[in-house]
């Protein structure tokens, strides 16, 4: 994750591609992908979306029809980060009439740009298009080709999952995660991936309300991941986080406020401080310390909370005034040392507020 190195080292390599290769080799592009999605990584979308146009020239002339294709897909996710909904549209139907001519209609590759236009559709609103991408898609990786790989598929219905959840079929979703769990649970070397669809499935749980399956969900997730050794990604903090506030609905405000505290630890090593999941911690942590009667602990937090805020978004946000309002009330019943009870954390968290 350390993306600031990576940049300096691509950008070195491309250095040494222009002093000693022939101008716009297939290697050259190639690292142009490479710093593409480190550019990406670094939410640099347009100085990304640069290098996969250059990377395309290089393939269109060198007749790499199905490397285009793919930079393609890659151009369509960055327009869709930029909310450049047409174009990243455009660019997905190019890819996906290289892919259906080359590999085959029914080719994992073509359900990946089904995956990708069903998301578009389903953000700029055309719901009924959205379906009909997620039907096309779900129909190719209930059957796969011969030699596509579990997790291949696996990835692919966890998408598609997302999607039927955002088009409020929780139903369906859950069923296609379950399929992929199914796919890779016994696979050796898939911890993370099982990681990710227990993940998924908790925040499924969590917003309908099923708070006890989600904190069980959460808890396999972090068990798997402790397992394959990927205790202090920023994944892991985020899921401390998500396992922190189905607590906090089950009233485990103690065991809310360890969790919290890990993924506090977690995030500043990996985000920093400013970071906006970082923040996020910071805020559920004070609701916390404040639902326990520690009331000075959790006005410290507010208060560099409400520092941070204004720096970045002025003082004048929305953001900025809410935090203000918590931290007035908190100094008010400071100020008449006076414990709050513990149903206060519903009352300053709201309703699937930090996730």
């Amino acid at each position: 994750m350390e993306f600031d190195e990576a940049e300096k080292l691509c950008q070195k390599s491309l250095e040494i591609h222009r002093e000693h290769n022939a101008p716009a080799s297939i290697e050259e592009a190639g690292d142009r992908r490479l710093m593409a999605l480190i550019y990406e990584a670094k939410e640099e979308y347009e100085s990304a979306l640069e290098e996969l146009v250059l990377a395309s020239m290089v393939m269109i002339d060198a007749g790499q029809e199905n490397e285009v294709a793919a930079i393609d897909v890659g151009i369509g996710n960055i327009y869709m980060s930029l909310c450049r909904f047409d174009e990243a549209i455009f660019s997905y139907q190019k890819a996906l009439t290289v892919f259906k001519s080359t590999r085959g209609d029914d080719h994992p590759a073509v359900a990946l740009v089904y995956n990708r236009l069903a998301d578009v559709y389903c953000k700029t609103g055309k719901l009924r298009e959205s379906r009909s991408y997620c039907d096309n898609a779900l129909r190719i990786f209930s059957k796969p080709v011969t030699g596509t790989a579990a997790e291949e598929i696996a990835s692919g219905l966890t998408e598609i999952s997302a999607i039927y959840e955002a088009l409020n079929e929780h139903g369906e979703a859950l069923k296609i995660l379950h399929m992929a769990m199914k796919l890779v649970k016994d696979t050796p070397g898939q911890h993370s991936m099982v990681a990710g669809i227990e993940a998924q499935l908790g925040l499924m749980f969590y917003k309908v309300g099923k708070y006890g399956e989600a904190r069980g969900s959460f808890e396999n997730a972090v068990a798997k991941l402790r397992a394959s050794g990927d205790a202090k990604s920023v994944f892991f903090g985020i899921l401390l986080n998500h396992l922190g506030l189905a607590s906090v609905q089950l009233y485990r405000i103690e065991e809310a406020v360890e969790l919290f505290e890990g993924a506090r630890e977690i995030l500043e090593q990996e985000c920093g401080s400013c970071h906006s999941d970082t923040l996020g911690v910071y805020s559920n942590l004070a609701a916390t310390y404040d639902a326990l009667g520690r009331v000075e602990d959790a006005t410290v937090i507010l208060e560099y909370i409400l520092k941070l805020r204004e720096e970045k978004l002025g003082t004048a946000n929305p953001e900025v005034a809410d935090e203000k309002r918590r931290l007035a009330v908190l100094l008010k019943e400071a100020g008449r040392a006076r414990i709050r009870k513990g149903n206060s954390l519903v009352n300053l968290l709201g309703p699937a507020r930090r996730g």
